[in-house]
């Protein structure tokens, strides 16, 4: 006989210390707090709330409600034709199968909410007082802009478990109490509890981090998120980014046979490290085959071209032409040469597709489980905007196959012929070239201050300024700077400094 596995359906809230919400007590508060404008925050949070999905998603579970009432846009479907916040796409911090078997910490779902498009600041108790959580949270709880997501444990409550999440939904000023929208339904309901016994739940030691917990506010960015590129949250390429930032690099600008750009960027692109590029990604609109049809719709439309606007200007710069020199000073002609640059698109479109398939399904299958059969491309319409192209591929995953279109932004084309530095076959995708131009954008100018010639120095800081370009391509830059710098912080679980880099912390 198979040994059955105990169920359960709730737990009892231990009260005190805690008000069940929906008790005469809780709405009492409820009602007080309401007419007091500490209530404001609670309505959006409820309109979109959800239970976690899953035992160890109370962190991806509390962001998604928080990143949904704040009516952030995830720039990409859910299901169907819908783009909305689930647990299922707060997968490029974590792996969700990690998450699912480990939880999560707090510098990840504050990295998570950064990368979702959303201004986050980020408080452990060590850093802050209870003085400074009750200022935040009255804030929050009056406005509708800010929400706070508490990291704590549930020991202080009384409460079975350890580290939860959770979004704070109410403050009652007049008995200093607050309350908290606990995403594990299944086990509690909505409780209030005392701002004190919260702050001392707070005040814990994570021991997968060996860190206090905290508290976060999460607003919506005020500046709009990337539209071309993005720093890959997963890749742990920023550790030897890292290294080389701060041991490598100072070493290399301080070399006396530097006598001109050229030769700075060549020595630069010599030691990068081998999978640098991979740090930075470029971002691509996937869509199911059938859902699109032989053309874009307006929205579609839009978003490519805004995407080949910043393609264009990241060519226009006076970097890339030198890094695209460079890169090919050595090589043949793109039209004389075997089809190498072809091969890359073919497997980078394999790939893309494979991951948007991933995307499309919920991420409930994991990427390598799905295989490519082929790749083609295809000239759709744009709404009477000329002909566009896309990427359509034929995925396979468990016996099932399905058909996934990526839509390809493409820059002007340049001259073709063999002479021509700028080869229009090589300009039709986001090339390691533009990735590279863009990496070398995004460092800190504080990276740079190690040039030992004063007159290059000068030269090369002009070269990889943001002042002079164009504000569409400066935004993506500006904000791939905050990525980069976020990541790090985040990594490090340092998420609560990270929105003030400091000089030593450059790259």
């Amino acid at each position: 006989m198979a040994a059955a596995v105990a169920s359960l359906y709730r737990r009892v809230l231990p009260s005190p210390p805690a008000v069940d919400f929906a008790s005469p007590e809780g709405k009492r508060l409820f009602a007080e707090a309401l007419a007091a404008g500490t209530m404001e925050g609670f309505f959006p949070l409820v309109s979109v709330f959800q239970t976690q999905s899953e035992p160890a998603f109370c962190g991806l579970a509390s962001l998604a409600v928080v990143l949904n009432a704040l009516a952030i846009d995830p720039g990409r479907r859910w299901k169907g034709p819908w783009r909305w916040f689930d647990e299922s796409m707060l997968d490029c911090c974590e792996p969700l199968d990690k998450v699912k078997a480990e939880g999560i910490t707090f510098g990840k779902v504050a990295c998570l909410a950064h990368c979702s498009g959303a201004d986050v600041q980020s408080f452990r108790t060590n850093r802050v007082t209870i003085h400074d959580l009750r200022r935040h949270l009255i804030r929050c709880v009056s406005s509708q802009d800010c929400h706070l997501i508490a990291s704590y444990h549930r020991r202080p409550f009384g409460q079975t478990g350890t580290g939860h999440f959770s979004p704070i939904g109410g403050y009652h000023a007049g008995q200093d109490m607050v309350l908290i929208l606990d995403v594990a339904r299944f086990k509690y309901p909505p409780h209030w509890v005392p701002l004190q016994l919260l702050w001392e739940a707070m005040n814990t030691t994570d021991d997968s981090t060996g860190l206090l917990r905290g508290f976060m506010l999460i607003s919506r960015k005020v500046a709009a998120p990337s539209l071309l590129y993005t720093v890959s949250c997963r890749d742990e390429n920023w550790k030897r980014m890292s290294k080389y930032c701060v041991e490598d690099l100072p070493s290399l600008l301080k070399a006396g046979n530097l006598d001109d750009v050229p030769a700075l960027l060549s020595r630069l692109i010599e030691s990068l490290p081998a999978d640098a590029e991979s740090l930075i990604k470029w971002v691509v609109e996937v869509r199911r085959k059938e859902e699109g049809g032989p053309s874009l719709n307006k929205e579609e439309k839009e978003r490519l071209f805004l995407k080949e606007n910043v393609l264009k200007q990241v060519r226009d710069t006076r970097l890339f032409t030198i890094v695209h020199d460079l890169q090919y000073a050595n090589k043949p002609c793109y039209n004389c040469s075997s089809s190498s640059e072809d091969d890359s698109l073919t497997r980078i479109a394999a790939v893309v597709c494979c991951q948007g398939a991933a995307m499309l399904s919920g991420n409930l299958v994991p990427r390598d489980a799905f295989c490519c059969r082929e790749t083609s491309f295809e000239c759709v319409q744009a709404n009477g905007d000329g002909l566009k192209t896309v990427i359509s591929g034929s995925v396979v995953c468990e016996g099932s196959e399905q058909g996934v279109d990526m839509l390809l932004p493409m820059s002007s084309p340049g001259a073709s012929s063999c002479n021509s530095n700028l080869k229009s076959n090589a300009v039709k995708y986001p090339s390691s070239v533009d990735v590279l131009t863009v990496l070398l954008l995004a460092l800190h100018p504080n990276t740079w201050l190690g040039i030992k010639d004063e007159k290059l120095k000068a030269e090369f800081q002009t070269l990889i300024s943001t002042d002079s370009l164009p504000d569409d391509l400066k935004r993506e830059i500006l904000h791939l700077r905050r990525q980069l710098y976020y990541l790090k912080a985040c990594k490090e679980e340092e998420c609560e400094d990270a929105e003030q880099p400091s000089p030593k912390q450059q790259c």
